[in-house]
């Protein structure tokens, strides 16, 4: 006689894998592009690696513990973070706030600092999943709709108006507008208020005029800034034109020696394909392709609605950062300053990352499983 026992899904083990590998093979290419850097400005050609390597630890068990916590824990705490990301947003503006390479972005207190730009990409995420699954009807009529995108918007334009940080702002946008789609019946509504959205954003830029302006004409003729703003683009492309097919061998770079600016950061994808060809630029892409669809699958097979929103809020955060950063470094965009997730140099973004994959892993655990046991398995 067979009896019904429950047992419980493991993580999505080849996302966890994929995760790990992305961040070692970050730590391998955050030594290579910014040895020659700081030694030349520390004396220590590991200063940017052990700083990253410990912001690399810190994540994965920041990781680990929310993959090992029920998912459902967190949704409680989805107003409390919403609101903290907009204090912590506005405490830039107090003595605490921190300013580095001409940006004032970070808070910090002692040696500890971070960037809200990057708690707010969690906080949306929670605060979407948790709303849209309470009441995912609502989300159909029009007004409850604006509402929603209004509340991104309003950490959307704290980001852009306190910290000038126009590239985590469209993200932020990005995963709601993505998450909103997801839940909604009537599509037709937000292809309209996206077009509408481009436009607003394209009239902002050119009427705000300033830095904005003038990268849009450094992205449309780089060759004539290439003594000012368009340097460091022209020299990222330089390096993905000369790394051929297999590229000219790890830690063998030119542009990395001075040429591309803060190679560990924004444009590290063109050292890659500098080392490592054409070839290891494309593997790359998979490895974020085969994630996303991944997350497209823990999605898709969640326990419920507030699972699957989770799901699909890391899927877009990962997908739009992916894309946004390769189109900057190839020139396919205005320079944006945005990080390629796990490999680029940032402690902030690296930690709160690990924890959105650990809310992707608790997601992935699903609900239990029900299958029939016999006798024998029992005995």
């Amino acid at each position: 006689m067979a009896n019904s026992r429950y047992i419980k899904r493991k993580w999505d083990m080849s996302l966890l894998v994929t995760v790990i590998f992305l961040v070692c093979f970050g730590l391998v290419m955050i030594y290579s592009t910014s040895s020659y850097e700081a030694a030349m400005k520390f004396g220590d050609s590991t200063f940017y690696l052990k700083r990253q390597l410990l912001a690399t630890v810190l994540g994965i068990i920041v990781m680990f513990f929310t993959a090992s916590l029920d998912y459902h824990r967190w949704g409680k705490y989805a107003i409390l973070a919403y609101i903290a990301t907009i204090i912590c947003i506005v405490l830039v503006l107090t003595p605490i706030g921190i300013e580095a390479n001409g940006a004032r972005r970070w808070i910090g207190v002692g040696s500890f600092s971070f960037q809200p730009a990057e708690l707010a990409k969690l906080s949306i995420i929670l605060f979407f999943a948790f709303f849209l699954s309470k009441k995912p009807n609502l989300v159909n009529k029009f007004g409850t709709s604006v509402a929603m995108i209004i509340y991104a918007a309003l950490i959307s334009g704290l980001i852009v108006v306190i910290t000038k940080n126009l590239s985590s702002a469209i993200i932020v946008m990005g995963i709601a507008y993505i998450m909103i789609l997801v839940t909604s019946k009537k599509s037709r509504w937000f292809v309209f208020i996206a077009v509408l959205g481009f436009a607003a954003m394209v009239a902002v830029l050119f009427l705000a005029g300033g830095f904005r302006l003038e990268r849009i004409r450094v992205w449309l003729e780089p060759e004539k800034y290439a003594q000012d703003g368009g340097f460091q683009t022209l020299q990222a492309l330089y390096a993905l034109g000369s790394g051929g097919l297999f590229g000219k061998g790890l830690g063998q770079s030119v542009q990395k020696l001075g040429f591309v600016p803060e190679a560990q950061n924004d444009m590290v994808f063109s050292i890659i394909c500098e080392e490592l060809g054409i070839f290891g630029g494309i593997a790359i892409i998979i490895l974020f392709g085969f994630m996303i669809w991944r997350l497209m699958s823990i999605a898709n097979n969640a326990e419920d609605l507030f699972g699957t929103l989770i799901a699909v809020g890391v899927l877009a955060h990962i997908a739009i950062q992916v894309v946004l950063n390769i189109a900057v470094v190839t020139n396919t965009i205005p320079n944006t300053g945005i990080t390629l997730p796990f490999i680029s140099y940032g402690g902030t973004s690296t930690v709160f990352l690990m924890a959105e994959m650990g809310l992707a892993l608790s997601v992935s655990k699903g609900k239990k499983v029900k299958r029939q046991v016999t006798r024998d398995e029992e005995e």
